[in-house]
């Protein structure tokens, strides 16, 4: 029988050994016939000229058209086969999956040709041997002659020089075969015709010589070679099939198999499902928390104080090594003494009236609106059952002012108890102030004018019941007052001069004689006009429970203040002129702030416009300090950024472990790519051997299976990014009965596109190892497995 065979390997014709036939391999067994059509004085024979005639095949030589076939490559034999053979198959061997139209055309789309081209081709030859009525059967649908005809014209299309027809009509009946053996003697007039076959009759009708062989060698030839010295020199066109190609003979395949393909794909589909879940989960969640922080962190300042604490990441680690060194339940008798301040960095910022003055020439559609703290205490007295009165009432900063070195601290904590906070300054005027868009009113009415006040209260209108009682409330025995006891409430704000007096030591301590405060001409008018709690639709209340009031009214006092003899008695002292204490020059600096001789902020605090302001309000403050030394630099904090990074930074671990969990599947689809590409591989042999018959090349063997895993992959992907869609519904419905947080999983565009290129490549990845596999089966074998 005729068979085809791979490159550089010997074979045997009976008990004769050959290498020089690589392309064809003619197998004699008993007594065998080559019948040569189409040949007699036409020269035919020069397209196949082995050297010395049939007889002396084993002598190694070979020439076709003047080329040794020792001198040809793996990819010369494939062009020869695809430019110059037709291959006409006892068998048939015919890709089941493919229609008639397609099986013809498979030989051409190696050559490079045009689909129209090959359209036209394919139904030109088909009708010659008489087809045109079966067009898009499948092999399957046709009788046995029906699909020898097939064959034919699939060796025929390519117009080759040499049909070479394995026992042609071995498998069809005496009508069937004369028909095709009519059409073969046909196509023998153009084209030179070799048949093997074991029927003597077939052979003396229809051959123009018979080459008759028995026990491997030659017997009798009708029609001796004679050599021709003529040298017919040619050039073959190389065989390429291109990945649409691959891509429609994979997915013709895989239709085939709609269960076991779809089967396939939702296995390996179950990583990318798991990972576009959480994927959805985490933008979901994370979209929650941008727009939480949009709401709610659009309030949160950027803060700006005379002290800021610096730690970089060197010193950070530095740190943590420094610890790390440090024994723990250390077996000893003694008390180990550190600095905590030595493990602190701390930048001294000058908020000089340049930097005040630049701040305050903000953008206001950057920045909305300026909080100042200020450490200065509100001298108040307040008339009660009809007697005057102090109050308790501080700036609520006790904690950084007392101390023993201050010598100040009694009397600060003393004053510490009643909460006492200002409200920023709004410089966008378009909008509310501050305390309107962010708190609501409960009674009352919002400050009119800098000497008014609000008292802000819980969201369950609760306040710790010191801050009421200092302000001269009476608290005993009753657990809540009446809004109306405490709005209208009046304080008189003491100048310093009326309320301290100086003693006989040279020191200074706060009078007894408040009847005199309260009617002192120098002493104003306060009162409070409204209660407030923070608003529904706020999402963070910046203004601690106590009394609110403006930057304004601290001006006020800091303005009386300044010039006042306790101040400047201060000034001149290098003790504490309450207590005679030494005090350092930071201590004395921050208790003449708490007395009121110091007119700059302890604290800015800059409120962006919107979320999306702050990163300008960031760079405008960043451009005061380009080219300052960083002696000279302002150091701020970004409270929002620091929880921004932290919230998601936790988010970011969070899914990237998730996704390392879910990855597992991934491996294990690849794993099972590539066995079920390997069991592709065994089910396709044959349509292996037929296309490296065809003229294909290993990489083109290669391409049709890296072809199939591709369709696997994109149908995986879409598979699993449709089934993650579909799981996105339960998922909310699950979390919003929970948290009433609504469509927190939402698939994302990008995120899709990225997991089915990833389901792509892996799964390509699975089955290119099986796919090379294919590409190096022998092709003889291939055409020999059913």
């Amino acid at each position: 029988m005729l068979k085809l065979i791979d490159i550089k390997k010997t074979y045997h014709i009976g008990d004769i050994e050959t290498k020089a036939l690589d392309g064809i391999n003619i197998s004699f067994r008993d007594k065998e016939f080559v019948a040569i059509l189409g040949a007699s004085g036409s020269g035919k024979t020069t397209c196949l000229n082995i050297i010395g005639g049939l007889d002396r095949y084993d002598s190694g030589e070979m020439t076709i058209k003047g080329k040794k076939t020792k001198d040809f490559r793996a990819e010369d034999w494939d062009a020869y086969r695809n430019n110059s053979i037709g291959f006409v198959f006892q068998s048939y061997n015919l890709i089941t999956h493919l229609s008639i139209v397609a099986n013809v055309e498979i030989s051409l789309t190696l050559s490079g040709i045009s689909a129209a081209e090959r359209r036209k081709r394919a139904l030109e030859v088909l009708t010659r041997v008489g087809l045109k009525e079966h067009l898009h059967k499948k092999p399957n649908q046709l009788s046995g002659g029906q699909m020898q005809r097939v064959a034919i014209a699939r060796a025929l299309v390519n117009n080759p020089e040499i049909l070479l027809c394995d026992e042609p009509t071995g498998a069809l009946d005496t009508v069937t075969s004369v028909q095709i053996m009519d059409l073969i003697r046909d196509i023998s007039k153009d084209r030179l015709v070799i048949m093997v076959t074991h029927n003597p009759e077939l052979a003396e009708q229809y051959a123009d010589r018979i080459v008759n062989f028995m026990d491997g060698k030659i017997v009798k030839d009708t029609n001796p070679y004679e050599e021709d010295t003529t040298v017919d020199k040619f050039k073959l066109v190389k065989t390429s099939m291109s990945f649409t190609t691959a891509l429609r003979l994979s997915a013709n395949n895989l239709r085939t198999k709609k269960g076991r393909t779809f089967l396939t794909a939702f296995a390996s589909s179950i990583g990318i499902i798991g990972i576009a879940v959480i994927l959805s989960l985490s933008t979901g969640f994370q979209v929650q928390i941008d727009q939480f922080q949009s709401d709610a962190m659009a309030e949160f300042p950027i803060i700006v104080s005379q002290q800021s604490i610096e730690m970089d990441a060197e010193e950070m680690q530095k740190l943590g090594t420094e610890q790390e060194k440090q024994e723990e339940y250390v077996d000893s008798d003694e008390v180990f003494l550190y600095d905590p301040s030595k493990n602190r960095i701390t930048h001294e910022n000058i908020l000089s009236d340049e930097y005040i003055d630049y701040i305050e020439k903000v953008d206001p559609t950057v920045c909305g609106s300026i909080g100042y703290t200020r450490l200065v205490t509100m001298n108040l007295v307040r008339k009660i059952d009809g007697k005057a009165a102090a109050v308790s009432i501080s700036s609520g900063m006790q904690g950084m002012t007392s101390g023993g070195s201050s010598g100040g601290g009694g009397m600060m904590t003393s004053m510490s108890n009643a909460g006492l906070s200002s409200y920023p300054v709004q410089l966008n005027k378009e909008k509310g102030s501050y305390l309107e868009r962010n708190y609501e009113l409960v009674a009352g009415e919002y400050p009119q004018s800098p000497t008014d006040m609000v008292l802000v209260v819980s969201t369950r209108n609760r306040i710790n019941f010191q801050t009421l009682q200092n302000l001269g409330f009476k608290t005993d025995d009753v657990s809540s007052i009446k809004f109306s006891d405490i709005v209208g409430t009046e304080f008189k704000l003491v100048a310093n001069n009326s309320y301290y007096v100086k003693t006989e030591f040279g020191t200074y301590l706060p009078g007894t004689d408040y009847e005199a405060m309260y009617g002192a001409a120098d002493s104003k008018t306060i009162r409070i006009t409204g209660i407030v709690r923070q608003g529904e639709d706020a999402e963070v209340g910046i203004l601690s429970p106590g009394l609110a009031y403006s930057d304004e009214l601290s001006q006020i006092v800091i303005d009386e203040a300044v010039s006042s003899d306790i101040v400047k008695a201060q000034e001149d002292a290098a003790f504490n002129i309450f207590t005679m204490q030494e005090m350092d020059e930071e201590s004395k600096k921050m208790f003449l702030a708490v007395l009121g001789g110091d007119p700059k902020p302890f604290m800015l605090m800059l409120y962006p416009d919107s979320f999306e302001a702050k990163d300008e309000l960031v760079a405008y403050l960043d451009a005061y300090n380009a080219d300052k030394s960083k002696e000279d630099k302002v150091v701020y904090t970004d409270l929002a950024a620091t929880i921004s990074t932290m919230t998601g930074g936790i988010m970011n671990g969070v899914t990237l472990v998730l996704i390392a969990f879910a990855a597992i599947s991934l491996v294990v689809s690849l794993i099972m790519i590539s066995i079920i590409t390997y069991t592709s591989v065994l089910e396709r042999t044959k349509e292996i051997g037929i296309l490296k018959a065809l003229g294909a090349r290993k990489k083109d063997i290669t391409r049709v299976f890296d072809a199939e895993t591709c369709i696997l992959g994109i149908f995986s992907g879409v598979l699993g990014i449709a089934l993650a869609i579909l799981l996105t519904f339960p998922i909310n419905a699950i979390i919003y009965n929970a948290s009433e947080l609504e469509n927190v999983a939402r698939v994302q565009p990008l995120h899709a596109i990225a997991l089915i290129i990833v389901s792509t490549i892996l799964t390509m990845l699975g089955g290119h190892i099986p796919a090379r596999m294919a590409s190096k089966k022998d092709a003889v074998e291939a055409l020999r497995s059913e």
